[in-house]
């Protein structure tokens, strides 16, 4: 809202120093500076309110013994994130941009299926929550119409179903009819990822914030039309526009990590990690790096793989001696290295570094072809 009262002021008045509101660079950081300080506002009331109502974590007995002093711990505190993400984005962000109206709908969407999720384990008090099936469901409907928009909507007239290849020069890759059901893959696989990452204190929210990081950059010079062209890559016009989003993402994140870090005052919990896996597959699907995710995302895809390895190796061994063995001492991932002793800090540090190196790699891509 204030972009486009930025842009009346400066059409009609034309006063000194305006035009800085068209700069992407300038409203990435008035963004940020905004979710950062919205968050600083949005938490200790939200956190009020959430210790006043009693909502806290529940107990996990299959969870590390360790875990259990950490119930009790205000959650469902995804609202605060996406707070300070959004009205950032409706301040100065262009809402007329499809890239933006995708993004923002992807992450109230899902972001209600979390929190849906969360109000049934934690206030309804059903121990599994919203039932698996549906919340797939929910996250089925999401990817269809994100899938459906991109491949039907005049504005993605020619690019609608294309992607680049990494590594690759002059080449690019084409799902053709296999686009809608591969980008609801996609969503589904990355918005559960997420939320398997989300166990530890900081690890989902850090490893997130520098994904999301490393997509605004990209979506900065897809949306231009020198660099685009000069690392020859698909000029994506309008697409610039989602910095702002990353920005604001990026600045919230930092705020939430402010509560959130080791010993965490409030979990984001599914209300927070269903929408933020769910929006970093929308933007690597949005800049066309689709191939990119698993190695930019990769700290997310070891978490899930590892899930899916160790209970397919259970139920595989259980039916050929009768007995179920496991690969990893617990799963997801990050519970394997505690259940070895290291402490969790430590953990996620390293996995902040992991996912940074990670980040570089899918930069260099770009240049490495």
């Amino acid at each position: 809202m204030l972009y486009y009262l930025a842009e009346y002021i400066n059409s009609v008045y034309d006063p000194p120093g305006f035009d800085v509101f068209r700069f992407l660079t300038f409203r990435w950081a008035l963004a940020a500076i905004t979710a950062l300080i919205m968050c600083f506002i949005v938490a200790p009331i939200i956190l009020r309110k959430l210790k006043e109502k009693q909502i806290g974590e529940a107990l996990k007995e299959d969870g590390p013994k360790f875990h259990w002093s950490k119930a009790g711990t205000p959650t469902m505190g995804g609202i605060i994130l996406w707070v300070s993400v959004i009205i950032p984005v409706l301040l100065w962000g262009d809402l007329k941009n499809i890239y933006i109206q995708i993004i923002l709908f992807v992450t109230v969407a899902l972001a209600l299926v979390g929190f849906l999720d969360d109000y049934l384990k934690v206030i309804k008090k059903y121990q599994k929550g919203l039932v698996e099936k549906y919340k797939l469901l929910f996250q089925f409907i999401t990817g269809l119409i994100v899938a459906l928009v991109i491949y039907f909507a005049p504005a993605f007239e020619g690019i609608n179903s294309i992607t680049t290849i990494p590594f690759l020069k002059q080449l690019q890759f084409d799902f053709s009819y296999f686009y809608i059901p591969i980008i609801i893959f996609i969503i589904i696989g990355t918005s559960n990822a997420v939320n398997f990452t989300d166990g530890l204190d900081g690890l989902a929210i850090g490893t997130s914030g520098i994904v999301v990081f490393t997509l605004g950059i990209i979506a900065y010079v897809s949306g231009n039309v020198e660099t685009a062209k000069y690392l020859n890559i698909i000029y994506l016009k309008g697409n610039g526009e989602l910095v702002i989003y990353c920005g604001a993402l990026c600045g919230a994140a930092l705020g939430f990590l402010w509560y959130n870090s080791y010993p965490a005052q409030v979990f984001m919990g599914d209300t927070g990690s269903l929408a933020l896996g769910g929006v970093i597959a929308t933007l690597s699907i949005l800049v066309k790096k689709e191939f990119l995710l698993p190695l930019l995302g990769g700290i997310f895809f070891i978490e899930i793989l590892s899930v899916i390895i160790q209970r397919y190796y259970f139920k595989y061994t259980r039916l050929k001696t009768g007995e179920g063995k496991r690969i990893f001492k617990m799963a997801p991932l990050h519970h394997h290295y505690e259940m070895k002793g290291i402490p969790e800090p430590k953990i996620v540090i390293r996995f902040y570094i992991v996912a940074i190196i990670l980040a570089i790699m899918t930069l260099s891509t770009f240049k490495v072809r």
